[in-house]
C-alpha cells in the first residue's frame, strides 16, 4: 500500500511539472495564433503518456538506480580496493553513456549530416562507422571523467581547478579543430548527462563520499556530472581532428 501511495504522489507531481508547459502552449495557441491545435485528440493522449512515462521513470530511479549506485559505491569503498573502485567507475561511465538514447540520436544525426555535406561517404556502412566511432569516443571520455571524479573524491582535490583547466583545454582545441566538429563536440557534452547517466553517476558520487572518512556528501559527492559534460567535448574535438 505505501508503494502505491508513493506512485500516486509521483503521478500527481509529474502532472504538476507539465502544467507550465501546457499553459504556455495553450496561451500561444489561443491568444496569439488564435487557432485550435491540429489533431487535439492525439496531443491529449500524448500528454497522458508523458505523465505516466515521467512517473514510472522517476519512480524507477528512486527504487532501482539510485540504491544500486550508492550501495555498490559504498561496498567497494569499504572493501578498500582502489583498483576495483576505479574500474567500476570507468565501466559505469562507459556503459551508461554507450546506452544513452540521446547520444545515439545525436550520433546518428551527425553521421547523416556529415554524409550530406560530403565529409564521409554517403553509404550506410560509412555512416554507421562514423556514428559508432562518435559514440565510443564519448563513452570512453565519460568513463575517464567518472574515473577522474572518483579519484578527486578519494584525494580531496578541489573541483574548480580541474574544471577550469578542462575548459582551457577545450578552448585551445577549439582553435585547431575543424569547424564541422565543434558544434557536435559541444552538444556531446550535453547529451551525455541525460536519463541513464545522471542518476547512476550522482548516486555513485554521493554513496562514495558518504562512506569515506573526512568527505562530505554535499561538498564532495556532487560534481561528477561536470566531468561527464566536460571530457566528451575534449575527446570529440580530438576525434574530429583525427577523422577529418
Amino acid at each position: 500500500m505505501p508503494a502505491i501511495f508513493k506512485l500516486l504522489q509521483s503521478l500527481l507531481s509529474s502532472f504538476k511539472d507539465l502544467i507550465p508547459i501546457i499553459l504556455v502552449v495553450s496561451f500561444f495557441e489561443i491568444f496569439i495564433l488564435q487557432q485550435a491545435p491540429a489533431d487535439l485528440a492525439s496531443i491529449m493522449i500524448g500528454l497522458v503518456f508523458i505523465v505516466f512515462g515521467l512517473t514510472f521513470f522517476v519512480f524507477g530511479l528512486e527504487m532501482g538506480l539510485f540504491p544500486i549506485g550508492e550501495s555498490l559505491a559504498q561496498a567497494l569503498a569499504r572493501k578498500g580496493s582502489v583498483f576495483w573502485l576505479v574500474l567500476f567507475s570507468f565501466s559505469l561511465g562507459f556503459g551508461t553513456t554507450l546506452a544513452e538514447p540521446a547520444l545515439t540520436a545525436v550520433a546518428n544525426e551527425a553521421a547523416q549530416v556529415a554524409a550530406d555535406a560530403g565529409a564521409i561517404k554517403p553509404d550506410e556502412a560509412s555512416m554507421n562507422s562514423y556514428a559508432m566511432g562518435l559514440r565510443f569516443t564519448v563513452a570512453i571520455a565519460v568513463g575517464l571523467a567518472i574515473l577522474l571524479g572518483v579519484v578527486r573524491i578519494l584525494k580531496g582535490w578541489p573541483i574548480h581547478y580541474l574544471i577550469i583547466g578542462g575548459y582551457i583545454i577545450v578552448m585551445v582545441l577549439t582553435t585547431f579543430a575543424p569547424d564541422s566538429i565543434i558544434g557536435i563536440a559541444y552538444d556531446s557534452g550535453g547529451v551525455t548527462t541525460s536519463t541513464i547517466t545522471v542518476p547512476l553517476v550522482t548516486a555513485l558520487g554521493v554513496g562514495l563520499a558518504s562512506v569515506i572518512k573526512g568527505r562530505n556528501p554535499m561538498l564532495d559527492g556532487f560534481g561528477l556530472i561536470a566531468f561527464a559534460s566536460l571530457t566528451p567535448m575534449i575527446f570529440v574535438l580530438i576525434y574530429g581532428m583525427v577523422v577529418f
